[in-house]
């Protein structure tokens, strides 16, 4: 394994510089977290997404563009490693470990089902062992959550991963995380269980290392993304300048 690196901090996070490789070599407790741009702007104003980023023992870099600005403020990652690279990774790596047992909560009825089988088909063995699309508006109706909850014990998962977009699914691990004992590792992974099941294309690989997936994303469901890239996120790099220049502050330093 590579020598460890400081993490770089970026507005209000720090986030882990280490390659993939070496990640999930090491990876086997915890909450995995991957921001992005979208994630550091809603980190200035959901303090609920904020307190869950806080609690999560690894942060690691999803976004070409976050890269980009950590070289910006002299504390350059050297590698990114977004949440759609990391998952099938970690299921690859783990194919043949009988201690891994994966449970996989989001996406729409039916995605979660297609993904766990093709994962499941590449990996020779039933790594994901259950999987559940919840309801629209769930994480309000207690009933719904303790039937989620009871449906992940029973599955016999140690590793869940959560679908759900943020900062929904962060924030739904971070509060019922102490009620699932069994489960070792938690993801929170996004788009990746639809583009596992081949319901959502991915961005070409170049686009993405180039930081244009969110063009890609963004030509594919404009009407979804458009007020998200070219409205909402353009705070970042005005917050990133702040930093740059020593003026930043985090809004939730005194409130924790």
């Amino acid at each position: 394994m590579s020598a460890s690196r400081p993490p770089s901090r970026i507005l209000n996070i720090s986030i882990e510089n280490v390659r993939m490789q070496d990640f999930l070599e090491r990876l086997d407790h915890g909450v995995v977290v991957t921001p992005n741009v979208d994630h550091l702007v809603k980190l200035q104003r959901d303090h609920d997404f904020y307190l869950a980023y806080q609690a999560a023992e690894h942060i690691v870099c999803d976004s070409k563009i976050v890269q980009i600005a950590s070289r910006f403020l002299s504390a350059p990652l050297i590698e990114k490693i977004s949440g759609s690279d990391l998952f099938p990774a970690f299921c690859r790596h783990h194919r043949h470990d009988p201690d891994i047992r994966i449970f996989l909560l989001g996406a729409a009825p039916g995605v979660a089902r297609e993904a766990m089988r093709r994962i499941n088909h590449d990996s020779g063995r039933e790594l994901v062992v259950g999987e559940y699309s919840p309801p629209m508006g769930f994480e309000t109706d207690p009933v719904e959550n303790r039937k989620i909850v009871s449906l992940i014990n029973q599955s016999g998962a140690t590793v869940l991963a959560v679908g759900l977009g943020a900062p929904k699914q962060e924030i739904w691990i971070h509060r019922y995380r102490e009620q699932l004992p069994q489960i070792r590792i938690f993801f929170a992974i996004g788009a990746t269980i639809d583009f596992m099941a081949g319901n959502i294309p991915r961005a070409p690989k170049w686009l993405s290392d180039c930081g244009l997936e969110w063009l890609y994303r963004l030509s594919r469901e404009p009407g979804r993304l458009w007020k998200r890239y070219l409205v909402d996120d353009t705070h970042f790099f005005w917050l990133l300048l702040k930093q740059r220049l020593g003026l930043y502050r985090n809004p939730w330093a005194e409130a924790t």
